[in-house]
Formats: structure tokens, sequence, C-alpha cells
């Protein structure tokens, strides 16, 4: 990297996606990184094209007067200005992780198909990050660090100031005499990217100067091990029998108990990621293996972790969305002429035929759930049986059987949600009838 920092050197590998994108945003904080990086772009673009997005998360004293300090230098190159208020509320993850969570929310909401968002991080932050990770037990993905591009919702996320260290960065701010605001909260030591920012980092670099390098050499490698574990992932899925389950997906237990025990790890930490779902750690996935894969076929085991879920069925290894999970027993009307959405967000369609499913001419019915006692003679049965035998005869997982919808009119069961039509609630040869279906996405 050349030691003349300018907004040419900086912004050349993105020059082509500069000048073709719909939209770009600029995440503006006020801090160095933010300001040097938007004046750079409104050197090498009409400003009238940019549009910075200051979020003001009200955690400090002095954030109002940053709000205003952010509105005069936009106003200042040409710039406009879009203002979020956030209120940071920590669940678990502590404050600055859910503030970056809520930036990122802000972000990808903005974001307009093939727009482009561009974030100041800089070499100190991405070593910051590495250590970070590292004392916190991170694999390969976590280590991989930040990367100067990537995927935000319907756009993309570049970091052209990674290989450029933060004295860089302050030179380069000072030539330009721009002027940017200190976070004070950047030195108070309780939070560990400060402790290691403040405290650590500098130690370090004192006895190896170019520790940032080293550090960017080893999160490139562990970048290039990540994607081979996810191709290694990939192809094993092929072979597991992959298929769409109601909230999520199933493979065949057998097939991924016969992989090599390395393997097995790295699907079922992948498999969720497969699905845009948060990635398991080595805890998770050790529960996984011993609570689940090696369960009898007599038991429902299960483990939960945070949106997902993990169960067997009957030689199925099924992953599913917890949330979808969740069950309320609301009783409700249905004309079968829209779609009704249930209590816990699953889809009750009906889909209009003739001469089969559910016999168009009954009217409305209503939703209720399974109390116990129930019984059906599903139409083309010789003879009634419980809901509980019919239920487990037709092989729906467990964990559906007190959730799935029942179609009453009156004291009349007269379908079980899209499995099947009780008889003489069939439609005829010639009658109009509903093709139902029951949708639990993932």
């Amino acid at each position: 990297m050349s030691d003349q920092l300018n907004a040419k050197t900086a912004l050349a590998p993105w020059m082509d996606q500069i000048a073709s994108a719909p939209q770009i945003l600029v995440g503006y904080s006020g801090g160095l990184d933010s300001t040097l990086l938007l004046k750079f772009l409104s050197q090498v673009v009409d400003p009238a094209r940019l549009c910075a997005v200051h979020i003001n998360h009200g955690l400090s004293p002095h954030a109002n007067r940053w709000q205003e300090m952010a509105a005069q230098f936009c106003a200042q190159i040409g710039v406009d200005l879009h203002i979020e208020k956030v209120q940071i509320e920590p669940k678990g993850k502590g404050w600055e992780a859910e503030a970056r969570d809520q930036r990122l929310a802000v972000f990808e909401r903005l974001m307009n198909p093939g727009g482009l968002l561009f974030l100041g991080h800089h070499a100190d932050d991405q070593a910051e990050t590495v250590l970070y990770r590292l004392l916190r037990g991170s694999g390969p993905r976590g280590l991989s660090a930040m990367s100067a591009c990537r995927p935000l919702g319907s756009g993309q996320l570049i970091r052209p100031l990674l290989g450029w260290k933060k004295a860089q960065l302050a030179t380069c701010g000072q030539q330009l005499n721009l002027h940017w605001v200190e976070d004070e909260s950047n030195a108070d030591n309780r939070f560990d990217r400060n402790f290691l920012r403040n405290r650590v980092i500098p130690q370090i670099a004192e006895r190896w100067p170019d520790f940032q390098q080293s550090l960017q050499t080893s999160a490139q490698l562990c970048s290039e091990s990540e994607q081979l574990a996810e191709a290694l992932a990939v192809e094993d899925m092929a072979g597991l029998d992959l298929r769409p389950e109601r909230a999520g997906h199933s493979i065949a237990a057998n097939k991924f108990a016969a992989l090599p025990a390395i393997r097995q790890r790295n699907l079922l930490r992948h498999w969720p990621h497969f699905n845009g779902l948060p990635m398991p750690g080595g805890k998770i996935i050790d529960e996984v293996l011993t609570s689940v894969l090696r369960a009898g076929e007599d038991r429902e085991p299960q483990v939960i972790w945070q949106s997902l879920r993990w169960s067997k069925f009957r030689d199925r290894l099924y992953l599913l969305n917890a949330q979808n999970l969740q069950f309320d027993r609301q009783l409700l009307v249905w004309d079968l002429k829209q779609s009704l959405r249930l209590a816990d967000s699953s889809l009750l369609s009906a889909v209009e035929t003739t001469s089969a499913g559910l016999r168009a001419d009954i009217g409305a019915v209503e939703i209720r759930y399974r109390q116990g006692g129930e019984r059906c003679k599903p139409s083309g049965r010789s003879r009634s049986n419980t809901l509980k035998k019919l239920l487990q005869e037709h092989g729906l997982e467990p964990w559906w059987r007190d959730r799935v919808p029942l179609l009453y009119i009156g004291d009349d069961l007269v379908a079980v949600g899209d499995l099947w039509i009780c008889e003489d609630w069939s439609a005829g040869a010639g009658q109009r009838g509903y093709i139902i279906d029951w949708q639990v996405a993932l």
C-alpha cells in the first residue's frame, strides 16, 4: 500500500462500481475516518449523488452537538444528510454489539437495489477486530475479520480504508483542514474494544510495528480456510437428501452420521448460514451431536438456540426456525376466499378447483386446535379413528400435532390442515372445491 493517501488511491478499486451505482450511502458519524471518507467521495463523485447517514445513538451528552456538526459539514460540501435516532437496549450482547446491529439495520433498510454503502473502517479497526474475536474463541469465519466488500441487503457494503492506518488517516485529514469529533467514550476501558485499543494494542505495536499487516495476513488465510470449509459443507449437503419442511429443512440422519466427525461439525455450523440464519458455536454443535443425533427413536430430542431448533424424527434431522414454533390457540373464522394469517405467523390459503378438495359450498369455517379426543374419517378410508392415531400414521412431526389447524363447521371436523379432508366434506365429480395449503416459512 502506498504511503500517499488521497481520494484517488483510496477509491481506485471501486471507481467502476461508483460510476454505475444507482445509490451511494456513506456511514457518517462525524469522526475522523467517516469524515475523511465522505470528503474523498465528494471529490470523485458529484456530491448530489451522495447521501451521508448519521445515526444518533443518544449515548453521549454531546450526541446532538455531533449531529449539528454533521449537518454543517454536509451542507458545506453539498451532500444530502439522512439522520436516524435510535435507542440502544442491550439484549445480552452488550452496548457495542447492539449499537452495531442497529446501525446495520438502518443501513440495510435505507439500501436500494444495487446501492453502495461506504464505511470508514481502517487497518487499526481491522487489527482490533481480529484480536477481539481471537480472545472470544472465534473460528476461521470470525477471524477473517471485516471484508473490504460484502453484500448488505439488496446492495453492497464497501470499506475502502481497510488498508490504511489511523495515523495515515489523521495526517491526511489535517492536510485537508478537516475537523472531526472525538467520542469521549473511546477512552472508557470498561468496554472490551476500548481496552484493546488503548491498553493492549499500543504495547503490541511497540514490539511489532507491522502487526496490522501480520494480522491482516492471518485474517486473509482464515478467510480462505472458511471458504474451503463452506464449499465442503455444500458438497456434503448435496448427498444428505436435503428437503424443505414446515419452518425449515431436514436431512437424512443416517447419511449424516456416516460422515467423519469433523465434517459433521462443519456441516452443522454452515447449515443455518445457507438459510441466512446465525451460525452456532462449538457448544451448541456438541449438544446437537450428543443430545439429538444419538437419541433413540422413542424420544423427541431437541436443541434450541437463539432462533434455531434442531430436532430428530424418523431418521430425519430437522433444522427449524424456533420463532415459528411459538404457539397461540387463537380461534378464528375463515371464509377461504382470502389467505388467513394465524397467530403463529403460519398462513392458510385455499385455491379453488373442481372435483377435488374441500367442498366450496360450505361457506366459512372455524379454525380450532387439538384438545384431545377428536375423531375423523379421512375421505376414502373405511373407518374413522382418533385424530391422535391418524396424525401418527400420517407421519406428521410431533411438534406440529397440536398446532395443525383444524377446520370446523359447527361441531363437525371437516379438514385437518392441508393433510386430508374428512368424509362427506370432499368435493364430488364436477363440484367446486378448495385445495387447502398450510405454510410455515423458515
